[in-house]
């Protein structure tokens, strides 16, 4: 396994690292227990939940995840100090969190609190912002005219993310986190948090995770530039573009169990006929490769410069060993150059 630095914090963590969304929905305690012993086992250190979690979101499923991933903790103590464990405040928009309110100085305070309770651990090493107030280019909205940026109130939005700050820097005062992180935002929001963190002397963001695959890599170059200039580390997700790029829901499929069968939240606004064909492209070039689809895609993602560590996620056993067996894989020049020229039709397919 290798490591990289998660920006400036000096950790260094795994080039893989284990999402649990999956977890207390599609996967129960004991499926967790597996997964995560097998990935300690095979060098991953990097376990990323989130307070929304389980997906989809639903009151019912809020904070299962979390409470999962306390259990085995509380089971397993000698190895707290071997994770880094990183989970994320839910934004605005979801009516069972916080009355689906923005993130504020108190919000921060609270939910660093819960979140403490439900992984049963002392500290949180990485506390991340899942979504920021303001609407951004995410989620489907990354073509021009979704988003009018022209009709933001910037002294608003500069204004709540130095109240989240100081949250933030009550909680790490507090040893309550050590780390803070963004996702799902832009270069404009990485330059204000880093410009208010460093005029007011309050917690520097050390990491992005952001959606980024074969099928959606829009933050390449611009993103992850800014990234590598000011020593951010970025940590994509859904690599495997919702499962897509492993080529299981090509004409149609739906395989009993997936995540395709399960209501989605915000619409399954990946699968178009551009997304297919690209996906199809990929599967040729993986089967002349002797690999899987997933696994090129995944050691392809770990290739992009930038990438400090790529978030995975799998429901089952085999799954999941297929994944980090990805990231085994050096993708030649040539197999590089010929995912190159399927990207170059389909850059933004969906």
């Amino acid at each position: 396994m290798l490591y990289s630095p998660l920006g400036k914090s000096g950790i260094d963590v795994s080039r893989i690292c284990l999402g649990s969304m999956t977890w207390g929905l599609q996967n129960t305690q004991a499926d967790a227990d597996e997964q995560i012993a097998y990935a300690l086992a095979n060098g991953v250190n990097f376990i990323d939940t989130a307070e929304m979690y389980a997906v989809p979101p639903t009151a019912d499923t809020y904070g299962k995840t979390e409470a999962i991933i306390g259990d085995w903790l509380s089971r397993n103590k000698q190895k707290r100090d071997d994770i880094v464990l990183a989970t994320k405040i839910a934004g605005n928009g979801l009516p069972w969190v916080r009355n689906g309110e923005d993130i504020t100085r108190q919000a921060v305070i609270d939910a660093v609190e819960s979140s403490l309770k439900r992984l049963q651990t002392d500290v949180i090493d990485l506390y991340q912002l899942h979504w920021p107030n303001r609407t951004t280019p995410h989620f489907g909205k990354h073509f021009p005219g979704n988003v009018r940026f022209s009709e933001a109130d910037t002294q608003q939005h500069t204004a709540s993310m130095l109240d989240i700050l100081e949250g933030l820097n009550d909680c790490v005062k507090a040893g309550k986190i050590k780390h803070c992180g963004l996702s799902d935002d832009t270069p404009w929001g990485i330059s204000q948090f880093l410009r208010l963190s460093e005029e007011h002397n309050l917690p520097r963001m050390v990491s992005i995770q952001n959606e980024f695959s074969l099928i959606h890599g829009k933050d390449w170059p611009y993103l992850i530039e800014q990234c590598i200039h000011e020593n951010i580390a970025y940590l994509p997700w859904s690599p495997l573009a919702g499962g897509m790029l492993s080529g299981k829901y090509q004409n149609g499929a739906r395989p009993e169990g997936s995540r395709w069968t399960l209501t989605q939240r915000n619409g399954l606004f990946r699968n178009t006929p551009a997304s297919m064909q690209a996906i199809s492209q990929y599967m040729e070039i993986a089967n002349q490769l002797r690999i899987t689809p997933a696994q090129l895609a995944l050691a392809w993602c770990n290739q992009v410069d930038g990438v400090s560590s790529t978030i995975i996620g799998a429901t089952n056993m085999a799954q999941l060993k297929e994944n980090i067996d990805a990231f085994n894989i050096q993708l030649s020049e040539q197999a590089l150059n010929d995912i190159a020229q399927v990207y170059q039709q389909f850059p933004v397919p969906f």
